[in-house]
């Protein structure tokens, strides 16, 4: 791969794992009231960008395989490489928390609404 593409890779696994998973986090926990459709598209957004994040470490990988730069090789193919996959890990571990409890939620109200329901009969 040549230089001037592997750089537009970094860049934009450093922005996969730092800069959007940040001003998602950031919206969530600044926001005072939020939609239930918000925070289910926030939490989705979240898993949707640690997958790319994860591709992108993958093919930075498999590029970094192939040079012959000895600092490249070092990164990604040592135990720092497990380091970097848990920045999309942690992410896609929030996202689906996110959308795990909007299920939750959205059950125990359809629950508690059908219990009211048949009390009512």
């Amino acid at each position: 791969m040549n230089d001037e593409r592997f750089w537009v890779v970094f860049v934009l696994v450093i922005l996969f794992s730092f800069l959007i998973p940040g001003v998602i986090y950031a919206v969530m926990v600044v926001k005072r009231s939020i939609s239930r459709r918000t925070v289910l598209l926030l939490g989705l957004a979240l898993i949707v960008v640690a997958g790319i994040d994860a591709v992108l470490l993958q093919h930075l990988a498999n590029k970094a395989a192939h040079t012959p730069n000895i600092w490249d090789d070092r990164l990604f193919t040592s135990e720092l490489s497990i380091a970097l996959y848990l920045l999309p890990l942690v992410s896609a571990g929030i996202g689906i928390n996110i959308v795990s409890h909007l299920l939750i939620t959205h059950l125990s109200e359809a629950e508690r609404n059908f219990d009211q329901a048949q009390k009512g009969k």
